[in-house]
């Protein structure tokens, strides 16, 4: 699944999360491949469930 960059800092910011959000924008790309960012994705503590459920926190 692919998901805007953006999306995923507005949910880290949503969850009071500004550290992560500011890495996440500083080291994602623009449009994120949950299956090839995975590493990722969870290094800033995001699940593809996060994403998938229309960012159920």
């Amino acid at each position: 699944m692919e998901i805007s960059k953006q999306k995923i800092v507005d949910m880290l910011k949503n969850r009071g999360d500004h550290d992560k959000a500011q890495q996440a924008d500083s080291d994602l790309p623009d449009n994120v491949d949950t299956d090839k960012d995975q590493s990722k994705l969870e290094e800033l503590g995001v699940k593809a469930s996060d994403l998938a459920g229309g960012f159920s926190l």
